[in-house]
């Protein structure tokens, strides 16, 4: 049934989800859709970082898992984001696949955001919350100098 890891810990929506239909493919979400970029190795996020910071670029990073229901729930709203504000370099890392360098980034639950200026770290946000998300963005790039969402 399904693919959540343990029952436990798995959310009412991903139930939800795996009772409608035993055909997971049938719930996929293409979580790296738009401008989002897929990170699938550390030497394609550092080329990706490297590329930010040459370009200017604030670095919105999507810790994520694709059995984690509110993270398919938010990623429409990414990838809407990561369209409209050329300006942002938005990376999508998935913690089951990357498990080592997601535990470097001490990431306690998905989906949680990363922003960074320069390289560094400037705000975090923890949850699928797409008002909070905007928020934040709205701010980073009013903090920049560019346009609202």
């Amino acid at each position: 049934m399904g693919q959540c890891v343990a029952k436990i810990l798995c959310c009412s929506w991903c139930f939800q989800q795996e009772t409608k239909d035993d055909d997971s493919d049938h719930y996929h979400i293409d979580f790296a859709s738009g401008n989002v970029h897929l990170i699938t190795t550390k030497e394609s996020w550092d080329e990706k970082l490297s590329e930010a910071i040459k370009d200017g670029k604030i670095v919105i990073a999507n810790f994520s898992a694709t059995w984690c229901g509110p993270c398919r729930v938010i990623a429409p709203f990414f990838s809407e984001i990561s369209e409209k504000h050329p300006s942002l370099m938005l990376l999508l890392v998935d913690v089951d696949e990357l498990t080592e360098f997601s535990t470097s980034w001490d990431i306690k639950a998905t989906p949680t955001f990363f922003f960074l200026k320069d390289g560094k770290q400037v705000d975090k946000l923890v949850g699928a919350n797409k008002p909070e998300l905007q928020k934040k963005i709205t701010a980073i790039l009013d903090s920049a100098g560019q346009s609202q969402i």
